[in-house]
């Protein structure tokens, strides 16, 4: 198993960047459109409406062994509505931004709202829920376009792969390598004074080489992704990161069936983060379809794990001044001393709940999961050494979550570690457990920190989980 990940240089800067937007519409012609279609729903007797428009436009390039794959360009434009009568919702949708269509689409979901049945839980957040003017302008830094063209995006692709097929003769195919670099803006208002909208971008590069021949293959892959392209790793990092991922998997066995700690690598414990927010959502818990419902207040993590939420970190993937509806954002601590102390709300779910929004309509933002025993030096060889015997798990398949009795069944592979260290791959096997007890059992979170998504966590060591091998 590689002992480090790839990263890049915060003084090494990706070529072609650039300020240049790329966009095919103005802050000011989004802002109009906002108001005339607010004012069309107005018109025809909206009690409340709400208004979003958006365009998003990108490159994207893949080669398979050296040769162009595929080269695509994308540009999407969308302005969407909702209409209130009383407590009865409409929606609808359109890419015309001709004044005909917006007022077409505006009669739209006024007619859908005149239809749909009245919900009490239906309506705008409440004004003093919105994001002022002041914190809908915060900067997050999150705009960085990459003026990069399809031979460009061909050339670092190439670059990587052929890092892959350079580290061992026994890189012997690829999936391919690819690349992306993509960017949006948007602008949102409605009825009840909300005004706000910005840029953003993500990029990436990423490979999947094949260790082997025959029966004997085994496939990785790596991948980096920033807002910024200086943020991204070489991809010549990538391309040698993922090769050893791959054929550190040569020549696996299997376990016999046992109960053992389970190490779960960061970017597949990012999973475990994402099981608590989907199981302390809004719609989970209202639908009394979660495993965590009425946990507020309630220990459900070990006392030494912490869960910290920060949606304004400078070109974080998950930073927002407001959520989807235009509710300001906070930073919070979700968990404190493994006690919830928040839910993920939205204004709806949290009317259903008789509770206020938490202002996540759209998701988490940044969520952290830390350990307050975790040390600086609690790397992953270090956390293979607490791990002792067991299995360090890198890859899980499947989808075996029930999120309403968190039950927990999943295929995975990674690597059977003896005496704190790793001993040989392993495949085809399945561990089981349920969510509830493995939160509690969790003994140790690494320093190995890895961003997924808005999620970031290190390795997670848990104490016993059920392993179903040969």
């Amino acid at each position: 198993m590689p002992a480090s990940r790839p990263r890049q240089p915060a003084s090494s800067r990706a070529p072609g960047s650039t300020t240049d937007s790329g966009f095919a519409y103005s802050r000011e012609q989004f802002c109009q459109i906002v108001e005339d279609v607010l004012a069309m729903a107005t018109e025809l007797g909206a009690s409340d409406a709400a208004a979003e428009v958006s365009e998003g436009t990108g490159l994207s390039v893949s080669v398979r062994k050296g040769e162009l794959e595929n080269v695509e360009r994308n540009r999407d434009k969308s302005v969407g509505v909702t209409v209130y009568l009383g407590q009865r919702r409409g929606n609808a949708s359109t890419s015309d931004f001709s004044a005909a269509a917006l007022r077409q689409t505006v009669r739209a979901a006024w007619d859908i709202a005149r239809f749909t049945a009245e919900d009490p839980a239906a309506g705008l957040p409440d004004a003093e829920d919105l994001a002022s003017a002041q914190e809908a302008a915060r900067d997050l830094d999150l705009f960085h376009p990459w003026a990069l063209d399809a031979a460009g995006a061909a050339e670092l692709a190439r670059r990587c792969e052929q890092a892959a097929f350079a580290t061992s003769r026994r890189i012997t195919n690829s999936e391919g390598a690819g690349v992306s670099a993509q960017q949006s803006h948007f602008w949102a208002g409605n009825s009840r004074g909300f005004r706000g909208g910005y840029a953003s971008s993500r990029h990436s590069i990423s490979v999947a080489p094949i260790a082997g021949r025959g029966q004997g293959m085994q496939r990785d892959a790596w991948y980096s992704s920033h807002r910024d392209a200086a943020d991204l790793a070489s991809a010549e990092a990538i391309g040698r990161y993922a090769a050893e991922r791959a054929l550190s998997r040569l020549k696996p066995t299997r376990v016999p069936t046992c109960d053992a700690p389970v190490l779960f690598e960061a970017p597949v414990a990012a999973g475990l983060l994402g099981a608590y927010v989907q199981a302390t959502s809004g719609g989970a818990l209202y639908r009394k379809a979660s495993f965590l419902v009425d946990s507020l207040g309630q220990r459900v993590l070990p006392e030494h794990v912490d869960i910290s939420e920060d949606p304004f970190i400078p070109k974080g993937k998950g930073s927002e001044p407001f959520d989807d509806e235009g509710v300001h954002t906070r930073a919070r601590r979700v968990v404190s001393s493994g006690v919830v102390q928040g839910y993920f709300l939205s204004s709806y779910s949290a009317r259903k709940l008789g509770m206020r929004t938490t202002g996540h309509a759209g998701g988490s933002q940044n969520l952290a999961l830390t350990s307050r025993n975790t040390a600086p030096a609690d790397d992953l060889p270090a956390m293979l050494r607490k791990l002792g015997r067991g299995l360090f798990v890198t890859e899980l398949m499947g989808q075996g979550v029930n999120y309403v009795t968190g039950d927990y069944s999943r295929g995975a592979s990674g690597f059977w570690v003896e005496g704190g260290r790793i001993v040989y791959p392993v495949e085809e096997i399945t561990i089981a457990g349920n969510l509830k007890q493995m939160f509690q059992d969790i003994v140790a979170v690494g320093a190995d920190v890895y961003a997924t998504g808005s999620k970031s966590i290190g390795s997670v060591l848990v104490e016993r989980m059920k392993i179903a091998g040969a």
